[in-house]
C-alpha cells in the first residue's frame, strides 16, 4: 500500500490544494485549515450554507495567501494583516483567533453577499481533539474535529461502483489518500505508519450534505449521500473515511509506503 495523494485546505471549506510533499507540525499537515471565516457572531461557516465557497480556490504562499474567486477576481492577504483578537466558534469550540482587516473581509462578504470575516488561528490558541475518542492531548486546528481525514482509492471506487453517475474524490474532502488495498478495509485499522509518521484511528468520518454538493453547478443532490446511508451507516452515523491523529512529526510524501502496525 502507498500513500496515493495529499490534500490540504488552507482556509476551512474552501478548496483544497494538492500536494506531493508536506511537513506535518503539532496541528497536522502545515496550515491545513488555519484559516476560516465566520459570521458577525463569531461562528464558522461553511459550504454547508455557503456553497460558492467550494469554488474560491486558495494559495500557501508561506508569508501569504492568494485567492481567486471562479470570476477571477484575486486577493493576496499576508501575514501581517491579521492583528485584531476575536472569539470565534467551531462546533461548540471556543477558539481564540485573529481577525484580518476589513478590506480582506470587505473582499469575502461582496463574493458571499452576507458580512464574514476572515480569522486564522495563531500558535497560542489550543483547541482540544474530542476526548470522547483521543483521551489525550490533542490540538487540531480549524478542522471539523481532528487533523487528518483519510480516505482509500478502492472505497470511493466501490461507492461510485454502485452510483448512476461517479463522484470524485474531492467530495470527501481527505487529506490522505491510500492505495493498493481492500474497499473499506481501513475501517478495520487501529495504528499505521505512513512514511516516517504513525498515526492512530480514532472516529470513522460521518458525512454531511457537503458531499452531495455538485461543484460544476453548486446545487445540492441526493448523492452520493443517500446510497452511502444504504450501507455504510452505524452508530456514528453515515461514514466513509476515518479521522487520524499524528503521534510524532516529520514529512509525508505522496508514494510513502503505509504499514498496518494494530488490526481492531
Amino acid at each position: 500500500m502507498q500513500l496515493a495523494s495529499i490534500n490540504k485546505y488552507p482556509v476551512k471549506s474552501l478548496k483544497g490544494v494538492p500536494l506531493a510533499s508536506t511537513i506535518v507540525d503539532d496541528f497536522g499537515i502545515q496550515n491545513d485549515r488555519r484559516w476560516m471565516l465566520i459570521d458577525d457572531k463569531g461562528v464558522f461557516i461553511t459550504q454547508r450554507k455557503y456553497p460558492l465557497l467550494g469554488t474560491i480556490s486558495v494559495e500557501d504562499q508561506g508569508v501569504a495567501l492568494r485567492f481567486c474567486a471562479s470570476g477571477g477576481a484575486e486577493l493576496k492577504v499576508s501575514a501581517a494583516r491579521f492583528s485584531e483578537h476575536v472569539d470565534t466558534v467551531v462546533w461548540g469550540d471556543a477558539v481564540g483567533a485573529l481577525k484580518a482587516e476589513p478590506s480582506v473581509s470587505d473582499w469575502f462578504s461582496s463574493l458571499l453577499g452576507v458580512r464574514v470575516n476572515l480569522v486564522y488561528m495563531p500558535n497560542s490558541s489550543f483547541r482540544q481533539v474530542d476526548r470522547q475518542y483521543a483521551d489525550y492531548k490533542q490540538r487540531v486546528s480549524f478542522a471539523d474535529g481532528y487533523p487528518f481525514l483519510l480516505t482509500t482509492e478502492a472505497s470511493l471506487l466501490e461507492l461510485n461502483e454502485r452510483l448512476d453517475s461517479p463522484v470524485m474524490m474531492s467530495r470527501f474532502r481527505p487529506n490522505l489518500v491510500v492505495s493498493g488495498c481492500d474497499a473499506y478495509e481501513e475501517d478495520r485499522w487501529k495504528r499505521i505508519r505512513v512514511g516516517e509518521i504513525e498515526f492512530e484511528i480514532v472516529k470513522p468520518c460521518s458525512r454531511c450534505i457537503m458531499t452531495t454538493i455538485d461543484e460544476s453547478t453548486l446545487k445540492y443532490g441526493k448523492e452520493p449521500l443517500k446510497t452511502l446511508a444504504g450501507y455504510r451507516r452505524n452508530e456514528y452515523g453515515v461514514c466513509f473515511g476515518q479521522n487520524l491523529v499524528h503521534k510524532n512529526l516529520g514529512t509525508l510524501d505522496v508514494g510513502a509506503k503505509v504499514e498496518i502496525l494494530e488490526w481492531l
